[in-house]
């Protein structure tokens, strides 16, 4: 498959850009050569598309159905009843309602962790976008529950095969107070055998780490090094309540961070000390529907940056070009993607967006403009592996997916 994009603005500039299979094999002015496609890209700049760095993303079936509540009664009195419902079935559905979503507000990756793998897992692959897919290992210090968890993970490495290159299988471990020393160790080392990202939840309260602390006398990070957890395929989610000694831990193994403010604010989780952090490598993510309230990369880069801006009075703390480098290239970094810029060699993994849209004018700056102004209504055109997800806000079947969610949702609900 080819696609030509015509009188684009890239970095200021018109271009043509020429995608040829999966990846952008010419960027300049007047290509002609023969394409499946043509784009009029008069009046539209090309942005890299976003990456999330951290979902649930059949979470959106609660979006709306639990808020306001303090993070304990929300997770003992909504959250788990609903999840233990769950179906495959259900979480297909929601997870195409995900994946719909972030098409339309230009996210083509993200990064999951929930339960039936495989309704996420064929979601994606539908739907066209790329993900790493996680199961839910949460073993309670359990060895009966913790071997069945290993077993689990060792068929679902091997059934993801079925699906394209597209659908990456990660392993989740919840967090360090819902999965036991032993299991944490099994998936270092599995991950490291198969080259393996590892997903986990990090230091997101206090309690977490108040926890850890009186009962194994360390912070969380300091207990993840002493048990030889961590490596630079480890994608550590919130890294919220850190010491700087942790911080100098997590810098010395490489270990990768998903930042998710939305979240972290809705909940009163904290403030991420991005500061302090900026010498590793963070990417941005959502967090699931129940406590975002939705899958926007561009609102989340705006609360991302004026989140710092507001905590520590200081307003050249994370400028908009670096919210915009979390979203794009530091998320591509963080999950080995090649892409997150616009260059020829890299995966055609891009958006148009549209320049009448009223949020990016004037147009002193795009950058400044997407992250501060705009919202997902911007988003004319979205590309993924060289295939068109969406063009004229479209995206196929999204009316049938709508109504699918819509009914797996009230009946959960109604159960």
């Amino acid at each position: 498959m080819s696609i030509l994009i015509k009188k684009a603005l890239l970095n200021n500039k018109e271009t043509d850009i020429l995608i040829e299979g999966n990846k952008i094999s010419q960027i300049g002015k007047n290509i002609n050569t023969e394409a499946e496609f043509k784009i009029d890209g008069r009046n539209k700049a090309v942005i890299p598309s976003f990456v999330n760095a951290h979902t649930h993303a059949a979470m959106t079936l609660m979006r709306g159905y639990a808020d306001d509540m303090k993070v304990l009664d929300w997770l003992q009195t909504k959250i788990w009843p609903l999840e233990e419902k769950l179906s495959e079935k259900d979480v297909y559905w929601g997870a195409k309602l995900a994946c719909l979503e972030m098409i339309k507000s230009g996210t083509t990756f993200f990064n999951d962790m929930y339960w039936h793998y495989h309704g996420t897992a064929k979601a994606v692959d539908e739907m066209g976008m790329r993900a790493t897919v996680s199961a839910v290992f949460i073993d309670l210090f359990d060895k009966a529950k913790s071997e069945e968890q290993i077993k689990l993970n060792k068929r679902l490495f091997q059934e993801t095969k079925k699906y394209s290159e597209r659908v990456i299988f990660a392993l989740g471990p919840h967090a360090i107070y819902t999965v036991s020393k032993e299991s944490l160790q099994w998936i270092k080392e599995f991950s490291d055998k198969n080259n393996l990202l590892i997903h986990i939840h990090l230091s997101e309260s206090k309690s977490e780490v108040d926890d850890c602390i009186a009962k194994h006398r360390m912070r969380p990070v300091e207990y993840l090094e002493k048990i030889g957890f961590l490596g630079p395929r480890v994608v550590a989610c919130h890294s919220i309540w850190l010491s700087d000694r942790e911080i100098r831990i997590l810098k010395k193994h490489n270990v990768k961070i998903a930042h998710n403010p939305v979240s972290n604010m809705k909940l009163s989780s904290g403030v991420f000390p991005y500061e302090k952090m900026k010498s590793l490598t963070v990417a941005l993510g959502t967090d699931g529907c129940a406590s975002n309230n939705n899958l926007d990369m561009l609102e989340e880069m705006k609360f991302a940056a004026l989140l710092q801006k507001s905590h520590t009075h200081n307003p050249t703390l994370m400028p908009a070009s670096e919210a915009f480098r979390m979203a794009t290239i530091n998320g591509a970094k963080v999950f080995n993607l090649n892409s997150g810029e616009i260059k020829e060699g890299k995966l055609a993994d891009l958006l148009l967006v549209n320049l009448n849209d009223i949020h990016l004018n004037p147009r002193h700056n795009l950058i400044s403009n997407l992250v501060y102004s705009a919202n997902s209504s911007c988003v004319d055109t979205t590309i993924c592996n060289g295939k068109i997800l969406m063009q004229n806000r479209k995206v196929k079947d999204e009316e049938e997916i709508l109504e699918k969610a819509n009914e797996v949702a009230f009946n959960l609900t109604k159960k």
